[in-house]
């Protein structure tokens, strides 16, 4: 949860890097609300629009937290647009976010413990 709590907290922090850890389970509990609320908002018709404000306030600190984890294994976060080539671009940004971090300083920041 402190992952999730991060995510919220750094929402536009596009300098820093982010762990394999802290993205994952940022990206978990991200999932978990939005399925929640998407599941809640077919008994309750009328939460459906909680469910598209939650999307729409989690667009950019979810795009926050994946430049973070780019520049986590030394790559501008600039290859996030790399999601916009379909299928191939999101393919190739899952198997760089599941790399270990670079265990030495780079010009993103210092390493996360």
């Amino acid at each position: 949860m402190n992952e999730y709590q991060a995510m919220w907290k750094n929402y536009v922090n596009f300098r820093e890097r982010t762990t394999v850890r802290g993205f994952w389970m940022a990206i978990l509990f991200n999932l978990i609300v939005g399925v929640v609320l998407s599941f809640l908002s077919r008994i309750v018709g009328f939460l459906a629009i909680l469910s598209y404000l939650y999307s729409l306030a989690a667009l950019i600190p979810g795009l926050a937290l994946s430049v973070r984890r780019l520049h986590d294994i030394n790559k501008s976060g600039w290859w996030v647009f790399l999601s916009l080539v379909p299928f191939v671009g999101a393919i190739i940004l899952i198997i760089w976010c599941c790399q270990p971090s670079v265990e030495e300083n780079n010009q993103y920041g210092s390493v996360q413990v």
